[in-house]
């Protein structure tokens, strides 16, 4: 992917390297796959360690929120103008099965596009399968 040099704001500067991730991002073994302003969609990839695994040896819910919140933010922030951002308001998660380490794919998509709350739904993939889905609502500011 070539970073689009026309567009600014944090997401941007952080995927041209000229400002450094997210701690969280870091945290979560954080990989932009794709994303499509135009489109409002975003994949992106995580690393799940083994730290972030329960005494059972599956991942931890609250890891897996904040996969599921480290997918949805960007899908919006990867479209907003250099000075907003939008701190999310709500997160509504559903575990559907239980995700083992490894490589997980976050994909997400804004489906509404209102001034305090877009609404994005989006899901977490573990080995070719859903394990996760939920939705987000946000509040844009300027």
């Amino acid at each position: 992917m070539d970073v689009d040099a026309g567009r600014r704001g944090v997401f941007w500067e952080v995927r041209a390297g000229r400002v450094p991730p997210p701690p969280a991002a870091v945290l979560l073994g954080w990989e932009l796959v794709e994303v499509d302003p135009e489109l409002g969609t975003i994949e992106v990839a995580f690393k799940a360690s083994e730290q972030f695994t329960n005494p059972v040896g599956v991942i931890q819910g609250g890891f897996l929120a904040a996969m599921l919140d480290d997918t949805l933010g960007p899908a919006l922030v990867a479209t907003l103008p250099e000075n907003q951002f939008a701190p999310t308001l709500d997160l509504h998660v559903q575990f559907l099965r239980p995700a083992r380490p490894g490589r997980l794919l976050g994909r997400g998509r804004i489906v509404q596009r209102q001034f305090l709350r877009p609404a994005r739904p989006g899901r977490l993939l573990g080995r070719g399968r859903i394990v996760q889905r939920g939705k987000e609502g946000v509040l844009s500011r300027r």
